[in-house]
């Protein structure tokens, strides 16, 4: 009979004592999702991959701020790479709506699959596009919500957490948020939109964020 397998909690606890194999485990099991809310958030694969190093990198400097009564080991790092996401936008003056280089469009595509609800009527490369591009062109604010409630498929309470803000926020945002998706793609029937509760179907591509493969100078070791 194998052992149970070690919770996020757990795999931290032995991270802070020094454990690198612990740090390995956690990091194999989250630097997907890191990465793909970095990238659906960014729409750049060069930003994600910095941030999802990053968001590591600060968790062996800063594990020791985690609080387990304030949420989830994965509301802590979404928190952690929103921050960094956010910084990155901010700096390079992205108040305006987003729309990847040539060269990432493909998997800002790829990385917008997850789950299988909001926009599920949307098949082919050609709507998963138009998705795309209406995601990268909310606000980052309505975006992080999406993202992560939609895409992610985290609980309000989960989200409210990573980002630090109450769950009616979260809920408000969200509901305006899809609105202004609902706006974007009003092209479409808006049946498909109302009556689903997630984007996370759109593409179900396994290569989506390559999350068996570590990000370079992020692979293990404290």
């Amino acid at each position: 009979m194998e052992p149970p397998e070690q919770s996020d909690q757990e795999l931290l606890r032995l991270m802070l004592e020094g454990d690198e194999a612990a740090f390995t485990a956690l990091y194999r099991r989250r630097q997907g999702a890191i990465f793909r809310f970095a990238l659906q958030m960014g729409g750049s694969r060069a930003m994600a991959e910095e941030v999802t190093q990053e968001t590591f990198l600060t968790l062996i400097q800063e594990a020791r701020r985690y609080d387990p009564a304030r949420g989830s080991v994965a509301a802590y790092l979404y928190g952690i790479a929103r921050n960094q996401v956010l910084r990155r936008l901010d700096s390079e003056k992205a108040s305006a709506p987003l729309e990847p280089r040539e060269n990432d469009q493909g998997a800002v595509a790829a990385g917008l699959a997850a789950g299988d609800d909001l926009l599920g009527s949307l098949l082919g490369r050609e709507q998963v596009e138009r998705v795309r591009a209406a995601v990268l062109a909310l606000p980052a604010r309505y975006r992080e919500v999406v993202v992560l409630c939609d895409l992610h498929e985290i609980d309000y309470a989960e989200a409210a957490r990573a980002l630090d803000c109450p769950i009616g926020t979260v809920r408000s945002r969200l509901h305006r948020g899809h609105r202004m998706l609902a706006g974007k793609l009003a092209a479409r029937p808006r049946a498909g939109f109302c009556q689903s509760r997630s984007l996370a179907a759109l593409v179900a591509t396994p290569q989506a964020a390559d999350s068996d493969t570590p990000v370079e100078g992020c692979s293990g070791g404290l």
